[in-house]
């Protein structure tokens, strides 16, 4: 019931529904979402993403196209005559035929776009609460520190996982069909199980470390600048070291996305070719990188958002 003064100063009763602290890092990670979506650069690095999954998806159909076909017969794509040898040799290297090998291929080009995203997103999802003072704000609310790390977190999963996990799974709901489905779903389970437990460790890694990066630069041209060493100075430096100096492949090791690379083929029960991605460390060295990654991002974070002072 409404007293007196309430009705005279218009004010309502409560008619909402009190939920748990947990359901704000939900909320936390649908506004980051909603915020990242507004920008318009995210968008066109998404349709460039598009352009990635297409080409697997629409090569997997020509694969099989190829094997009905003789090796010296020509097609015609764009207007260009193609040997369908020449375009069997090409397409060999992608390994678009629903194997380990393929889906690996996969997330590794979408990579490249997701690291991009993820710079320029670090900013934007959590820098500017740092920056201009609205983590206090959150933290005022009934919901714990971790709550606002987990709700960060999601949102960049989310992400991730739009532009790698759920394509990979349509590819390989696509490989059956375009196969004998009863045959290869029964026969390659553990691709589906390796293509989830990828899109795990992807997930829990970049989240965790693009928050970490966002809390400690928090402004949009230091955090491309971090990002640009973890994933493309790194990876030359593994590669003259590697591959031009022939030392010892651990040296591949700073090179996080291929320690991500390594997990995710482990798990897709695929060995990854030498003379392709030259020599690569033990599966087990890669999940310690991997795992200390991760380990530091949380220490950092918790210790970081522990010491915002909430006022009230």
């Amino acid at each position: 019931m409404i007293s007196p003064t309430d009705a005279l100063l218009r004010y309502r009763p409560w008619r909402g529904t009190l939920r748990p602290p947990a359901f704000a890092a939900l909320a936390i990670a649908r506004a980051g979402l909603r915020t990242m979506f507004r920008h318009k650069m995210f968008w066109a690095l998404d349709g460039l993403a598009l352009m990635i999954f297409f080409f697997f998806f629409y090569g997997q159909y020509l694969v099989v196209w190829i094997t009905l076909q003789t090796e010296n017969q020509t097609a015609q794509f764009a207007g260009v005559s193609v040997r369908v040898g020449d375009l069997t040799k090409f397409l060999g290297g992608l390994h678009l035929s629903g194997t380990g090998h393929t889906f690996g291929n996969f997330i590794w080009f979408e990579g490249y776009i997701a690291t991009i995203v993820l710079a320029f997103a670090g900013s934007v999802l959590v820098g500017n609460d740092f920056h201009h003072g609205s983590l206090p704000f959150y933290l005022s609310k009934p919901i714990a520190r971790r709550h606002y790390v987990l709700g960060k977190c999601l949102a960049v999963g989310l992400f991730v996982n739009l532009l790698t996990t759920v394509p990979a799974l349509v590819l390989f709901a696509q490989a059956g069909l375009l196969y004998d489905w009863k045959t290869y779903y029964l026969d390659n389970l553990h691709l589906l199980f390796g293509i989830l437990a990828y899109g795990v460790v992807l997930t829990t890694t970049l989240s965790l470390l693009l928050v970490a990066t966002a809390v400690a630069v928090r402004r949009t041209v230091p955090m491309v600048m971090v990002w640009s060493a973890l994933f493309v100075l790194c990876r030359a430096v593994a590669d003259f070291l590697a591959t031009a100096q022939m030392m010892h492949p651990a040296w591949r090791l700073i090179d996080l996305w291929n320690d991500l690379y390594v997990c995710g083929m482990f798990f897709l029960g695929s060995d990854i070719d030498p003379k392709k991605y030259g020599a690569q460390p033990a599966a087990w060295q890669a999940f310690l990188v991997v795992g200390g990654v991760c380990a530091g991002s949380t220490a950092y974070l918790w210790n970081r958002v522990k010491a915002v002072e909430v006022v009230g």
